[in-house]
């Protein structure tokens, strides 16, 4: 019992630091995942070792003590997204009549054969925006039916996972689809007129993960998050940035993307809203994100129902109020946060 209590102790206090050591290699980025369930193993691992680690007092304290310090590490990682942290994001104080937007983002894994799963969703929510991920011909053939409901569409289907659809009841304008780093890995971006008037702009993306199966690094996704943070950053418009990011909220580069693009997450201070992976419970994590300029303030947050696929879509209500960032605040990066991610932008 003590050989493993040890071996099981030395694995977690790895694990946490490998996600330490800045390198885009993914044997170090696929430890940022996780830290929820890290943080719960190390307590766990903790009570065991109090009871049952037989050792020398040296040891035993040791032991104790670095994984009480693993996981209060942890704990502040996903502290903020807990209900026990301050909201990043308001919720509204009343409706303003024009000046509303829901979306629904989902991730519909590409050989799903559920579209009418994935229609009764979107006909349940009724979203003003479906933004539909690893949409290939056969998926876009199956939801063309939205068309009868949302009179704008971008499209872009693919056969590599990484096709978009995305339809609208509000008008779409200056609209391109970019492939920002990757030739075959396209984003959206479009301006959207709420009924009021108000002009947005929407960015789609869907960068791809670093995991040996699609890509080794995470250079590319982080330096596809950060061009599109500048994007946002320069926009004279409300932004609202939408997709599968393939990164947890809680890690260093999605923090590094809000810093560098002024967006606020509206799950810190709500929940995780874990998006992926639908069918282990254990393994769950919120990849699929909705990042708003400090000008919305929040109606409501949701995760849906599944239709098979590997991720719950997301759902949000947002509210454009014209003074809301005289009372919401964004992260501010400092001058090695900003050099870190030029650094990152013009790496190949």
């Amino acid at each position: 019992m003590t050989l493993f209590l040890l071996i099981f102790s030395s694995l977690l206090l790895c694990s946490t630091l490998l996600s330490l050591i800045k390198n885009d290699y993914w044997i170090f980025r696929v430890f940022d995942y996780p830290r929820l369930q890290k943080f719960v193993l190390s307590l766990f691992c903790l009570t065991l070792v109090i009871i049952f680690l037989e050792s020398t007092p040296t040891m035993y304290w040791t032991v104790i003590i670095t994984l009480t310090a693993n996981a209060a590490y942890l704990f502040s990682l996903i502290l903020p997204f807990t209900i026990f942290s301050k909201k990043q994001v308001l919720n509204i104080s009343k409706v303003l009549q024009g000046q509303g937007i829901s979306i629904m983002i989902a991730n519909v894994y590409e050989d799903n054969t559920n579209s009418a799963g994935c229609l009764k969703e979107i006909y349940k929510t009724d979203p003003d925006v479906v933004l539909l991920l690893e949409t290939n011909e056969r998926w876009d053939k199956e939801t063309s039916v939205l068309a009868d409901r949302y009179a704008y569409q971008v499209k872009v289907p693919l056969e590599n996972t990484y096709g978009m659809l995305l339809y609208s009841k509000f008008a779409l304008s200056d609209t391109a689809v970019k492939y920002l780093v990757e030739d075959d890995i396209p984003s959206i971006h479009t301006r959207i007129e709420l009924p009021c008037g108000q002009e947005l702009q929407l960015f789609a993306v869907h960068p791809t993960p670093p995991v040996p199966s699609e890509n080794p690094r995470a250079t590319e996704r982080d330096k596809e998050l950060l061009l599109v943070a500048d994007l946002a950053k320069a926009s004279t418009l409300p932004v609202i940035v939408i997709g599968d990011l393939n990164d947890v909220a809680w890690s260093y580069t999605t923090e590094l993307f809000l810093k560098m693009s002024g967006l606020l997450d509206p799950r810190r201070g709500r929940g995780f809203f874990n998006s992926f992976h639908a069918h282990y419970p254990v393994m769950r994590f919120p990849l699929d994100h909705a990042f708003i300029s400090t000008n919305f303030k929040l109606k409501h947050i949701d995760r849906l129902a599944n239709f098979d696929s590997d991720h719950f879509p997301i759902f949000i209500n947002l509210q454009y109020e014209e003074n809301a960032n005289l009372q919401q605040e964004s992260m501010e990066a400092d001058a090695d946060e900003i050099q870190e991610a030029e650094e990152k932008k013009t790496k190949e």
